[in-house]
């Protein structure tokens, strides 16, 4: 089986110029968690999460950092959890999202897909074809595909 094969290629996407504010209303809409960046030209330029948005609202504590002539206090937050959610929604979308993602080519076997999402502890992997987007790939995609005909 190939990725082709047990990918959507109807994927929702977002543009590498839109906010934050339309990646949350495109979670909500579609019960969905994460979503390829892309631009113009239909590349993926980073892929942003759900979990990106809790790493930016959830409180960030303060980091003492010491050595042998100082001691210096990084602060955490000092704005509310209600004004960090105001503020992100203002955000370009590449400001929180992933730049480094995981990718597989259009012709990628269904056993090195399984190995990537289980290794990498991630949900999703969009599948590239000739350098732009062409689908994506859940870990339920790879476990519906592999076990239906055992079933």
């Amino acid at each position: 089986m190939k990725a082709h094969e047990i990918m959507k290629s109807n994927v929702l996407t977002v543009q590498e110029n839109e906010t934050v504010r339309s990646v949350i209303e495109k979670f909500l809409e579609n019960g969905i968690s994460g979503l390829p960046v892309i631009n113009q030209k239909n590349e993926i330029v980073a892929y942003i999460s759900d979990g990106d948005i809790m790493r930016f609202i959830g409180k960030h504590k303060d980091i003492i950092v010491s050595s042998f002539f100082f001691v210096d206090i990084i602060r955490g937050d000092d704005e509310e959890f209600e004004e960090r959610v105001k503020r992100m929604m203002k955000l370009n979308v590449m400001e929180i999202a992933q730049k480094k993602v995981v990718t597989v080519q259009y012709d990628e076997s269904a056993e090195n897909i399984a190995s990537i999402l289980g290794n990498k502890h991630i949900k999703k992997l969009p599948v590239e074809r000739d350098g732009v987007l062409a689908g994506i790939i859940s870990r339920g995609d790879v476990v519906r595909n592999a076990f239906q005909a055992l079933l």
